[in-house]
C-alpha cells in the first residue's frame, strides 16, 4: 500500500510539473510578443498597406498581411471542408467501422497529420510548377488545405465516433437511407465538435508559414475582393512571412513591428479560439446525450 501511495505521487508531481512547465512556457511568450511588441503596435499598422521602405522603417502598416492571411486560411478552410466532412462521415457511417480498410485510412491520416509543413509547401510548389503556375493565393491556398485537411478529417472523425450508435439504429429503424441519417443525425449531433475542428483548423492554417514561402508569394497590395479571380491569381502577403520579413531586417524599428505583428497574430487566434468554444458551448444544449 505504502509503495503504491508513493508512486501515486510521484507520477501526481510529475503531471503538476509538466503543466507547471507548459504554462510558463506559454505566458513567457505571450509576454514577450506583448512586452516587444505593443509599444509599436498603432492604428497604422492594421489600417495601411506598406509604404516605399516600410521594411527599412518609414511608414505604412500590414493590413495586406491581415487581409491576405483571412483569404488564405478562409480559403483554405473551405477547400479542407470540402472533402474532410465527407470522408469522415464515409468512415463512421458507410464503412465497417472494425475494417481494416478504416483502420489504414486512420493510420494514413495520422501520419499525414506529422508530415512538417514545409513538404506540404514544397508539394504544392511541384503542383504549381506542373501547372505552369506562379506563386499565388490559389497556390497558397491548396498548399495550406493540404496541410490541415488530416488533422480536420482526424478531428471530426473523433467527435462523430463519439454519436452514439443507438441514434444510427435508431435513424435506420425510421426507415431513413445512410445519407439521411449521416447528414440529419450524425452531422447534426456532432456538429459543435466539427465546427470546433474546423476553428481550430483555420488557426492552424492562419499561423503558418512554412507551407505559404514557396506557393503563395509576397505583395504589398492588398487583395481585392471586387476581382476574385484575379486575386486568386496574384501573389498574396501573410502575417507568418511579414512577420519573418521583418525579424530579418537588423533596424530595432522594424523588428518591433515584427514583435507587433505577432500580437496581432495572436489575438486573431485568440479571437477564433474563444469562438470555437463558445460555439461549441452554445450548440451542445441541442446535443443528444
Amino acid at each position: 500500500m505504502e509503495r503504491r501511495n508513493i508512486e501515486e505521487k510521484i507520477f501526481k508531481g510529475l503531471m503538476i510539473l509538466s503543466t507547471l512547465l507548459i504554462l510558463s512556457c506559454l505566458l513567457v511568450i505571450l509576454l514577450t510578443i506583448v512586452i516587444k511588441g505593443l509599444p509599436h503596435l498603432n492604428l497604422a499598422m492594421i489600417t495601411q498597406s506598406p509604404q516605399g521602405g516600410y521594411y527599412l522603417g518609414k511608414g505604412g502598416g500590414i493590413l495586406n498581411a491581415i487581409v491576405g492571411s483571412l483569404y488564405l486560411a478562409g480559403g483554405a478552410t473551405f477547400l479542407a471542408i470540402l472533402f474532410s466532412l465527407p470522408v469522415a462521415l464515409y468512415l463512421n457511417v458507410y464503412a465497417k467501422p472494425d475494417s481494416k480498410f478504416v483502420s489504414l485510412c486512420r493510420f494514413a491520416f495520422d501520419v499525414l497529420c506529422g508530415v512538417p509543413s514545409i513538404v506540404y509547401g514544397a508539394f504544392g510548389f511541384s503542383i504549381m510548377v506542373f501547372f505552369g503556375l506562379r506563386a499565388s493565393l490559389l497556390g497558397g491556398i491548396v498548399a495550406i488545405a493540404l496541410l490541415i485537411l488530416p488533422m480536420m478529417i482526424r478531428a471530426m472523425d473523433e467527435v462523430i465516433r463519439l454519436v452514439p450508435r443507438e441514434l444510427l439504429e435508431a435513424s435506420y429503424a425510421l426507415g431513413a437511407t445512410r445519407l439521411e441519417t449521416a447528414l440529419k443525425v450524425v452531422a447534426r449531433q456532432a456538429l459543435p465538435g466539427i465546427l470546433t475542428a474546423v476553428l481550430i483548423a483555420f488557426g492552424r492554417g492562419i499561423g503558418d508559414a512554412a507551407a505559404v514561402i514557396f506557393t503563395t508569394g509576397f505583395t504589398d497590395a492588398v487583395p481585392d475582393i471586387l476581382h476574385p479571380v484575379a486575386t486568386l491569381l496574384r501573389p498574396a502577403a501573410t502575417l507568418p512571412l511579414a512577420i519573418f520579413f521583418q525579424l530579418s531586417v537588423p533596424i530595432p524599428e522594424v523588428q518591433g513591428r515584427a514583435y507587433a505583428s505577432a500580437l496581432i497574430l495572436t489575438i486573431l487566434i485568440l479571437v477564433i479560439s474563444l469562438a470555437a468554444r463558445l460555439l461549441s458551448r452554445k450548440l451542445t444544449r441541442h446535443v443528444v446525450k
